[in-house]
């Protein structure tokens, strides 16, 4: 659930968190956005909303790396740990892409 700046808001997406002015939503949680919402958000002079999808990555992709390694030292021998490790390598590569 990450919150992305409203200049990158796309229709379609979906709010995870209300939309609030004060003390009064103007867009409830779940709420699936058109182009019309969206010039609305803009208008508000929010920076960033809540919306369904995947968090961005807050450990740049090298420690990842790193911390994977460090996580399969003692078990590199193994087949099927390796086979998972290289399993989860591409899965860090293939989420950093985007």
């Amino acid at each position: 659930m990450p919150k992305i700046s409203v200049d990158k808001i796309e229709p379609g997406m979906k709010l995870t968190k209300p939309v609030t002015r004060g003390n009064m939503v103007m867009l409830k949680e779940g709420t699936e956005l058109t182009e019309h919402m969206i010039i609305k958000i803009r208008n508000m002079d929010l920076e960033k909303v809540s919306i369904d999808g995947p968090s961005q990555n807050s450990i740049p992709k090298e420690e990842m790396l790193v911390q994977l390694d460090m996580r399969f030292k003692n078990v590199e021998n193994e087949p099927y740990m390796d086979l998972l490790k290289k399993l989860v390598r591409e899965h860090i590569e293939v989420s950093y892409e985007q």
